[in-house]
């Protein structure tokens, strides 16, 4: 899939909130605070300030939708466990994303995981809410560049005693280098193939 336009729609905390749907399924992106999920949106687009970035985690506190070749739409979503908020600003952000994860709309959802660490007890809680609600997903770990081959193979080790996932299951990616934006981008081209291929056509019927 080459993204060729790729254009803000509007931010949502409420599920009315949200753009209207455009038959197809969407794809979000979600991740602790400090995973760079705004880096990997602005390098999948090609647009350097698409999604707000930070030097500060947690700026992300609302639901934002980005459409793509007017056919799809990017969604980012909150980030959670590192950023110093109020405990009330937390749990509001978590409620924005359940919220999220329970609507009906057709969605594949991105985890993303910083491949330097070992996933925490929010990453592990995200994982138990998409299985919960029977959302799919993929595993999508950030910030490759930062590890040389043999410090990812040790780190991975590590990552498997808390996750199971082959390397053919996962996706790797760097904002930084765009190493991964190819693989990703194919990726999401045959989502949007299948989701096509197996979701009938909308017949209009007449009165």
């Amino acid at each position: 899939m080459e993204i060729k336009r790729s254009d803000f729609v509007k931010s949502a905390v409420y599920e009315a909130d949200y753009p209207e749907p455009i038959n197809s399924i969407e794809f979000a992106f979600v991740g602790r605070s400090n995973v760079g999920k705004s880096s990997l949106i602005n390098s999948l687009t090609n647009r350097k300030k698409i999604a707000r970035t930070s030097k500060t985690p947690g700026r992300t506190q609302l639901i934002n939708y980005f459409i793509i070749n007017n056919e799809t739409y990017l969604v980012d979503l909150p980030g959670y466990g590192f950023a110093k908020v109020p405990k009330a600003v937390k749990l509001a952000w978590g409620n924005t994303m359940e919220r999220y994860l329970a609507s009906k709309r057709s969605k594949l959802v991105f985890v993303l995981l910083d491949i330097r660490r070992v996933p925490s007890s929010e990453d592990l809680e995200m994982l138990e809410w998409l299985d919960y609600y029977d959302v799919p997903y993929k595993i999508i770990f950030t910030k490759v560049d930062k590890m040389s081959n043999n410090e990812k193979f040790k780190q991975l080790k590590d990552i498997r005693k808390k996750i199971e996932f082959k390397n053919s299951d996962v996706l790797f990616y760097s904002a930084l280098s765009h190493k991964g934006r190819e693989e990703l981008s194919e990726y999401l081209g045959e989502a949007l193939k299948e989701y096509k291929n197996h979701v009938p056509p909308v017949i209009d019927q007449e009165d």
